[in-house]
């Protein structure tokens, strides 16, 4: 991710100014920081737009599974209706049935769970790294005030 790279190029040039005698503050090159705070602004749509690329996977994924499990309860009552001829059969037929929509059931519901905890994740990925980019350009622009 380029905004972790600029952030190290950041604080490379911020360990690499020169340090103020009898205090924690340091000299550094205003242009360069300025540049690379300029560099950071600009990548963030870039991440921004991952994000949402991220929810709109996410939205997908449950669609997919959402259709999956409706293709098998569909499967599943198709197969049901073809065997209702004989009663034997037919309880059969509807012990299964209700085995593979309880799986199917239970299956998409596994997947949704996963797909909102993996898309979670990454969008708890990006907000921590969007509040530590704010953080270190709060931090840099009390410096340079």
């Amino acid at each position: 991710m380029e905004i972790l790279s600029l952030l190290e190029a950041l604080e490379d040039a911020i360990e690499g100014g020169v340090s103020v005698p009898f205090s924690g503050k340091c000299m550094v090159d205003r242009g360069e920081i300025l540049e690379i705070i300029q560099d950071i602004r600009l990548k963030l749509p870039d991440d921004i737009k991952q994000a949402k690329w991220v929810s709109k996977e996410r939205a997908r994924i449950l669609a997919e599974a959402q259709q999956e499990a409706d293709n098998i309860i569909k499967n599943a009552e198709s197969r049901i209706a073809a065997m209702v001829d004989e009663h034997e059969i037919s309880r059969k037929a509807y012990e299964q049935a209700e085995v593979i929509i309880t799986n199917a059931k239970k299956n998409a519901r596994e997947i949704r769970l996963g797909t909102r905890e993996y898309a979670d994740n990454i969008l708890s990925k990006v907000e921590e790294i969007l509040e530590d980019t704010l953080e270190v350009i709060k931090a840099n622009r009390n410096e340079l005030k």
